[in-house]
């Protein structure tokens, strides 16, 4: 168990573009929502750090206690937000499962 192998750079280097593609995602759906919801009547997003905490806790999959968004590009990116968090967490358990399974056959 002295060294890493190949599918261990292969886990970490695809673990390390989830998170970067996810910070992408996060800073960009950050700043559409702001700029989609800053000026909508009953919005609880008035300002960038309640855009990038309404994005965050989204791509996270956990609910917060903000309203969701009312603008229609606003509910749009929640909505691919929404499923970029469930895709991202099924990916990282497949990138999970495919090291674990390569370890058996080894």
């Amino acid at each position: 168990m002295g060294g890493w192998e190949e599918r261990h750079r292969s886990l970490v280097g695809r673990l390390l573009l989830i998170l970067v593609a996810t910070l992408i995602v996060d800073a960009a759906g950050t700043v559409v929502v702001f700029f989609a919801e800053r000026h909508a009547h009953e919005s609880d997003i008035h300002t960038l750090a309640d855009a990038f905490f309404f994005t965050t806790f989204q791509l996270l999959t956990v609910s917060s206690s903000m309203n969701n968004p009312l603008s229609t590009l606003g509910r749009s990116v929640n909505i691919l937000l929404e499923a970029w968090g469930v895709l991202v967490i099924a990916g990282a358990a497949g990138a999970f499962a495919s090291f674990l399974q390569d370890a058996e056959d080894s």
